[in-house]
């Protein structure tokens, strides 16, 4: 999700008690629960669409949950000790303990792919010992009411505290709340997915419920029928007519040698969930993905394969 989630993540559970473990336990929380999200200086590497190939993968796995948290609270550590060397330490601060850096910096890094996967972008949880995508598709990447639940709730409980007050109960009402928002969000999503009007002919081989920003209650129902088609509806059957129903979309079969054209199109289906071919209009193919897709446009979550002549769907 976007980094002022994790970062309000990060300072709510903070609020919430454990800035009082150690020292500099604040930063550890919202720099840890952000830390994943390194891997965004691929951008200044990689061109085009490689960054989807890499993004939400290494930094995101098993050894990244370690090795981050360590380096963070290392720095950290060494930043509390430089400070006392200079004489520039803060008096109110608490003692600093490695031990529980370490432990506060591995809680926020894990909070950040519990969170990046919540959505249908999905996350690679594995890397680097399976490059398998997994997908919660329950929140939007963008969630405006998480946004305000959390940063009223972290700034009530920060008023508190100044003033005296019990500070810690805001924080973890408010925790409770975001927890309880997200499991209402995934019974919304399971409906969506295994309703009625989604056992319809024709039949689907995938059906994916997509939350759109700010109507956390209404979901797109993006689904796949045997014959590669995807389609888009509302999750009560109505036709919300996105890009692959447009009547002047001309869909292509699948190159069966597309991820060797480039190292773009390797990346993208590597990361595509709902890949299809779309004519452009030269006659060559385009890669889409249906989560994310503006028809007959170029947009960042495409590949155009010039040199690739499209060969036209039949007509369902």
């Amino acid at each position: 999700m976007d980094n002022l989630t994790h970062s309000l993540v990060g300072a709510l559970i903070g609020q919430a008690g454990l800035k009082k473990k150690t020292g500099l336990a604040m930063p550890a929380l919202i720099i840890g629960a952000n830390l994943p999200d390194v891997d965004a200086a691929c951008f200044f590497w990689l061109d085009g669409v490689e960054h989807l190939g890499f993004r939400r993968g290494i930094t995101h796995g098993p050894p990244a949950m370690v090795l981050l948290p360590l380096i963070l609270a290392g720095l950290l550590w060494g930043f509390d000790r430089w400070q006392a060397r200079r004489g520039t330490r803060p008096e109110r601060r608490l003692p600093v303990s490695f031990k529980w850096l370490f432990l506060l910096s591995f809680i926020a890094c894990l909070t950040h792919p519990a969170l990046d996967w919540l959505n249908v972008y999905g996350i690679r949880l594995l890397e680097p010992f399976s490059s398998r995508w997994f997908y919660g598709d329950t929140l939007f990447i963008i969630d405006v009411w998480l946004w305000a639940l959390m940063g009223f709730a972290t700034w009530f409980s920060l008023r508190r505290e100044k003033r005296g007050g019990e500070w810690m109960k805001p924080a973890r009402w408010a925790i409770a709340v975001a927890l309880a928002y997200i499991g209402f969000n995934g019974g919304i999503t399971y409906l969506a997915e295994t309703s009625k009007g989604t056992m319809a002919v024709p039949y689907p081989i995938v059906a994916i419920g997509s939350p759109p920003p700010l109507a956390f209650w209404v979901r797109e129902r993006i689904i796949q029928t045997d014959d590669g088609r995807w389609y888009s509806t509302s999750w009560t059957g109505k036709d919300i007519g996105y890009g692959y129903k447009a009547p002047d979309a001309v869909l292509c079969r699948m190159p069966e040698n597309a991820a060797e054209q480039s190292s773009g199109a390797a990346a993208f289906l590597l990361w595509s969930r709902t890949p299809f071919a779309e004519m452009a209009e030269d006659g060559s193919v385009i890669l889409r993905d249906a989560r994310f897709y503006q028809p007959l446009s170029e947009d960042r979550f495409s590949v155009a394969l010039p040199d690739v002549q499209c060969e036209e769907l039949p007509a369902p």
